[in-house]
């Protein structure tokens, strides 16, 4: 009994200090992810794997259930307790990353996963995300550290989990772990010289990559197919997914009724958006983008009240690598961007990307809490 109670004061302490209206939009849009998840998979399941076809939603929604767990345990922490333990996931996440190239698994050209006894197909720089985020900005609020000392602490970290990245190759992660970096950094009041000297030499590395080394042609490949449609085959995915976007129209062909999922493979990861805006129209993505924009605005209407450079730092980056990962994901759907494979947050299939947003999503939550006095 007292064991009840308890649990029952730590979850209404927890829950009267929650920004309940922030922890309605998370689980709203993880509710609308797993609605589309049951819509666009059920099909590919029973036609592909001849099994139940609610297998993919199944899966789905207990990674959403995980997910959920993840957001109270990381949102109910202490701040000391979520540093403290965010630096060590961190070490054990880039650990992983180095032993993808040595035990990974490959599919399709890319050996970006290992394999866990409870997490098959675990894509370590998913989570790892989460972790790099608070470790950049304990490593650059340190008060005792020189800034310059700082600046090249933080360089290293993210040369070596790039460089780590362009080997599986995995371009698309790359520019989302380096677009993180550099928004701290610049947040944090860094030389806008030195940041762009940076930049300049991360280009003109990744250009030489793509341009002379054979393993980054497919790179190439689909730059020159992004800007003539005539040259090679990468337009196939993201023509039949503009097409479809296209044909749904304003207010969509309606439920079930979408052929691109069944058209392109991974249509419920990498392309959802256009899955969704065949089948429920042009409105339907309106309100998604919409619901990522308040999430936007309620964090940073946060962010403009807190005092605490750190909390303020680690909020700006988790924000911002949420909107830069839908926006690519988005931007590729509607051939803004070449395709990368980038799920949308929140919504896609995927069991590493819905932990990871889950993660961040916990931590939001945890640096958004009423302060207690």
């Amino acid at each position: 009994m007292q064991n009840k109670n308890l649990i029952y004061k730590f979850y209404y302490s927890w829950w009267k200090n929650i920004d309940k209206s922030l922890f309605t939009l998370i689980s709203l849009l993880f509710a609308i992810g797993l609605f589309f998840s049951l819509v666009s998979t059920s099909l590919i399941a029973s036609d592909k794997l001849n099994t139940n076809s609610y297998f993919f939603f199944f899966k789905h929604f207990i990674y959403v259930l995980i997910g959920i767990f993840l957001i109270f345990i990381f949102s109910a922490l202490n701040k000391d307790q979520l540093y403290k333990y965010s630096i060590i996931l961190f070490i054990i996440s880039l650990i992983c990353l180095f032993l993808v190239p040595l035990v990974g698994i490959e599919v399709k050209g890319s050996r970006r996963w290992i394999d866990l006894f409870f997490l098959p197909r675990f894509q370590p720089v998913e989570v790892l995300k989460p972790f790099l985020i608070i470790t950049l900005v304990i490593v650059l609020c340190n008060e005792k550290a020189n800034i310059l000392l700082k600046y090249i602490i933080t360089t290293i970290l993210i040369v070596t989990i790039s460089l780590l990245l362009i080997i599986q190759p995995d371009i698309g992660q790359t520019l989302l772990v380096v677009f993180s970096w550099a928004v701290l950094i610049f947040c944090s009041g860094i030389n806008i010289y030195f940041l762009t000297s940076i930049f300049v030499a991360g280009a003109t590395l990744m250009v030489y990559l793509v341009i002379y080394i054979p393993k980054f042609s497919y790179i190439k490949a689909r730059i020159f197919s992004f800007f003539n449609q005539e040259v090679g085959t990468h337009n196939f995915q993201s023509d039949k997914a503009i097409e479809s976007i296209t044909s749904g129209g304003f207010f969509g062909k309606g439920i079930g009724e979408g052929t691109l999922k069944n058209r392109v493979p991974e249509a419920h990861t990498d392309y959802i958006i256009s899955v969704i805006s065949e089948e429920f129209g042009v409105v339907a993505i309106i309100l998604i983008i919409l619901m990522f924009l308040i999430f936007l605005h309620m964090v940073f209407k946060k962010i403009r009240f807190e005092q605490n450079d750190r909390i303020k730092l680690i909020l700006i980056g988790s924000v911002s690598l949420i909107l830069m990962q839908a926006t690519i994901h988005i931007g590729v759907n509607i051939r803004l961007f070449p395709t990368t494979g980038m799920t949308l947050p929140f919504l896609s299939y995927g069991g590493s990307s819905i932990i990871s947003t889950s993660i961040l999503a916990g931590i939001i939550l945890n640096l958004t809490k009423r302060k207690l006095t």
